[in-house]
């Protein structure tokens, strides 16, 4: 586990805290942002799932320290161990483009896992906030990025933790839920980010570029071309 404190200052016990998941990719870097921006210190959790693309953790500290979040975790959980995903399992990356099923990219119960997670740092931390980037418009599909899961988790966080059986509540803020991937391209813009420091295809190729074919590059770059901004990704395709 890779644990980084990044950031100190007197009087920040005062601030509340969040704990963001940072993935690092464009939509998790602006989600952070966006929870500093509404006033919340932030402890940022990144999951080493063993993913197939590893260098968007490379993504993930550079994003931590660029924002000079409060701490940031990065948490080694081998969900190759299970497999069931091309992303986790020796299944090629569909390359084909957007379909109308849920596509073999998306991991099994992931957000669930990774939210679950979050809770129990920030429960032993004291913070009553979740951050994550989930979007219900261009997301690919998966089920654990729709609205209903984010709900239901928040009542599941009440029942399931010390805080929420004395009262407390934990909320999981979903800031990117209902934006197009250009809007998003557009906060990143707005908040002052470099968007090319983070990292969204599937399948990088050998020489360090994104592959620019799957889902993901589609979606990223159909975004940024509607937004008419400039992408620091560079793409095989």
């Amino acid at each position: 586990m890779t644990d980084t404190q990044l950031s100190s200052s007197s009087g920040a016990e005062s601030v509340p805290l969040a704990v963001v998941l940072l993935s690092g990719g464009l939509d998790s870097m602006v989600c952070a942002a966006l929870a500093q921006e509404q006033g919340f210190r932030v402890l940022a959790l990144t999951i080493d799932y063993n993913q197939r693309h590893r260098v968007e953790l490379d993504a993930a500290r550079v994003i931590a320290a660029r924002l000079q979040v409060e701490r940031h975790v990065i948490l080694p959980l081998d969900l190759r161990q299970f497999g069931g995903s091309a992303l986790t399992d020796a299944i090629d990356v569909p390359k084909d483009g957007l379909t109308d099923d849920i596509p073999i990219t998306y991991v099994p119960a992931r957000n669930l896992v990774f939210l679950s997670l979050a809770l129990a740092w920030a429960e032993a931390a004291g913070a009553n906030a979740l951050f994550i980037g989930v979007n219900a418009l261009d997301y690919s599909g998966y089920p654990d990025c729709r609205p209903e899961f984010i709900h239901g988790f928040e009542g599941l966080a009440r029942v399931a933790t010390k805080v929420g059986s004395q009262g407390g509540t934990v909320t999981v803020h979903a800031p990117l839920q209902h934006l197009k991937k250009s809007e998003i391209a557009q906060e990143a813009a707005r908040l002052g980010l470099d968007a090319g420091e983070s990292w969204s295809c599937y399948d990088p190729l050998p020489d360090g570029r994104a592959c620019g074919e799957c889902d993901s590059c589609r979606l990223r770059k159909a975004g940024f071309a509607e937004a008419g901004l400039t992408d620091g990704t560079r793409y095989g395709a």
